[in-house]
């Protein structure tokens, strides 16, 4: 029995040390994937930045602005797009950001989803959600062409009608140990001035005009305002996938090695009780000869 048992245990440890060298090479991988997405996220913010300053500067300035992006109408329809990854073995990060906005869709009496990443495609598709698009195998290296392609559909949903509000949900990258699910609205673009926008206008007036008009402008601004939310959305979300992937490996491999000294703790005590047994035996055997 305590031979059965040694080999059983050994077999074990085998195939927790195999497990360990997978995960820890998960790890190295992913680390490396982290510090490329962080540089894509480091180059991307400050176009991002810009265009989101020169919407802001046109609300800010403009008075009596009307345009199809920012007119309010009744919401018969709200759609959200959700940015998950295409794999697995990154912890809680894609059902984090998938519940980000189940409270709020289950309040609405018609919702749709356009999803990013087979992860979120799958749960919508097994819970009967209307998909509006799918987007996949894009999560860890995606492109401005990427988003510009969910860009235009969903500015083509919007300006058809065929949905009244879009909502994008992602993950905001804070450092490699720590990611945060957001959401924020894409359409109809808020008209709401920022606290810093109003203190400078209340302290002087700034007169500013555009050629052409704000309205012809926005026609060209809104489009890359989006797409540049979205692909920023997306460079985020996949330095979070690598960041949460790296942890949950490193994780997996420290749970490995504590299993495999409890295993071989385990085998040497059965190793231990062998011995002492074998030697009661030839003591026994020795007694019974004289």
């Amino acid at each position: 029995m305590a031979g059965m048992g040694m080999r059983d245990i050994k077999r074990r440890i085998k195939s927790v040390n195999s497990t360990k060298q997978i995960t820890k090479a998960m790890e190295l991988v992913s680390s490396a994937k982290l510090r490329r997405a962080r540089e894509r996220a480091e180059k991307s913010r400050p176009y991002f930045h810009i265009v989101q300053d020169t919407v802001r500067d046109i609300f800010s300035n403009a008075t009596g602005l009307k345009h199809k992006f920012l007119n309010e109408r009744e919401i018969k329809k709200s759609c959200y797009v959700v940015i998950t990854a295409d794999r697995g073995l990154c912890g809680g990060y894609n059902i984090n950001v998938i519940k980000k906005p189940l409270e709020e869709m289950k309040k609405k009496e018609n919702v749709s989803v356009v999803t990013v990443g087979t992860k979120a495609r799958d749960y919508f598709r097994n819970r009967k959600y209307e998909i509006d698009g799918e987007f996949t195998h894009i999560s860890e290296k995606p492109t401005y062409e990427d988003a510009k392609k969910i860009s235009n559909l969903v500015l083509k949903l919007y300006e058809k009608e065929m949905i009244d509000e879009v909502y994008l949900v992602y993950t905001q990258f804070v450092s490699a140990v720590s990611q945060n699910p957001e959401m924020i609205k894409l359409l109809p673009l808020s008209m709401e001035k920022k606290e810093e926008v109003v203190k400078k206008e209340n302290e002087e007036f700034e007169y500013i005009s555009y050629e052409p008009s704000p309205e012809s402008l926005l026609n060209y601004i809104v489009p890359k305002y989006i797409e540049s939310t979205i692909y920023g959305a997306l460079v985020e979300s996949s330095a979070s996938e690598q960041g949460a992937r790296r942890i949950a490996m490193e994780n997996a491999t420290e749970n490995a090695e504590e299993m495999i000294d409890k295993f071989t703790l385990n085998y040497n005590r059965a190793r231990q009780a062998a011995i002492t047994q074998e030697i009661a035996e030839i003591v026994g055997g020795v007694e019974a000869l004289k």
